[in-house]
C-alpha cells in the first residue's frame, strides 16, 4: 500500500540569475578514521552536519583535534565521538566525517531565498524562514547563525537548518555491489542505485523537510514544494521521488 504524501529531493537550483557559491566547511568535526586492517575502510562520512552543535565551552585541546580531519586510531574517535554527544541531539548519528557547529568561509555570487550546500545543507534567508514557518512548515525548528562572510553591500543573512533524520532508501534501490558489515569494524560499504526510491513506510508524517536517515538526501513533503512556489522562494528546484 502507498504512502498517502508525495515527496521530493530538493536541490540547488544554479539557472540564472542564481550563481551563489560558498567556499567554506563546517567550523569542526569527528576527524577520519585509520584504516580497518580487515578491511581497509577508513576515512569519514560525508553530507552529514550538526551546525546548531556549539563546542566552544571543551578545552582548546579538544576543539584543536576537533579542527583537524586528519584520520586518528578508532579508539580516539570513539573518544571524541562520546565527547560531542551532549552537545547533539538525542540519537543523533556520530561517526568518523560528521560536521558540527556553524558553517564558515566565503560566500559569492546571487543567493535565492533558499540555498543547497553540497547536496546536503539547507541554507535559508531568515525572512523566508519566518514566511515558511508561519505557513506552518515543520522540521524548521532548529536553525542557527553562518559565519560566512561576504564582500560588498547588503550580504544575505543565511542561516543553516539543523534537518532531523528520518525515512530511508527502499530495499529496491540498494546495489548488488554492497558488501555486509565488516566483522572487524562494523563497516557495510552500503551503495545505492539511481534513481533513488523511498521506503514508504519509513516516511514521516510530521516532518516537511528531513535527512535521509542513510543515503543523506534531503527530502521535503509536497507542502513544502506548494509553499515555497506560492511564497515565490527562488533557489533551489525539486524532483519528485518513488516511494514504495
Amino acid at each position: 500500500m502507498g504512502h498517502p504524501l508525495r515527496f521530493h529531493a530538493i536541490e540547488e537550483d544554479t539557472s540564472p540569475p542564481y550563481t551563489g557559491d560558498i567556499n567554506g566547511t563546517h567550523k569542526w568535526g569527528l576527524p577520519g578514521v585509520e584504516p580497518c586492517p580487515t578491511c581497509r575502510a577508513g576515512g569519514g562520512i560525508g553530507g552529514l552536519h550538526y551546525p546548531c552543535a556549539d563546542l566552544s565551552a571543551l578545552p582548546a585541546n579538544e576543539l584543536k583535534t576537533l579542527s583537524d580531519s586528519w584520520p586518528l586510531p578508532r579508539a580516539e574517535v570513539k573518544r571524541l565521538v562520546e565527547l560531542v554527544r551532549p552537545f547533539v541531539p538525542p540519537g543523533a548519528r556520530l561517526e568518523s566525517g560528521v560536521h558540527l557547529g556553524p558553517l564558515a568561509g566565503k560566500g559569492s555570487g546571487h543567493f535565492g531565498e533558499l540555498f543547497v550546500f553540497y547536496s546536503s545543507a539547507l541554507l535559508v534567508r531568515r525572512e523566508a524562514l519566518i514566511q515558511l514557518q508561519e505557513a506552518g512548515l515543520r522540521g524548521l525548528e532548529h536553525v542557527c547563525p553562518t559565519l560566512v562572510r561576504f564582500r560588498g553591500r547588503n550580504p544575505p543573512e543565511l542561516l543553516d537548518v539543523q534537518l532531523a533524520a528520518a525515512g530511508r532508501p527502499h530495499r529496491d534501490c540498494v546495489s548488488p555491489k554492497s558488501k555486509p558489515p565488516c566483522p572487524t569494524c562494523g563497516y557495510a560499504d552500503i551503495r545505492y542505485l539511481s534513481p533513488l526510491i523511498l521506503d514508504a513506510m519509513s516516511l514521516p508524517g510530521d516532518l516537511d523537510v528531513f535527512q535521509l536517515r542513510e543515503e543523506l538526501s534531503i527530502v521535503v513533503s509536497e507542502r513544502f514544494v506548494d509553499a515555497v512556489k506560492r511564497l515565490e522562494l527562488g533557489g533551489v528546484k525539486f524532483r519528485e521521488l518513488e516511494a514504495r
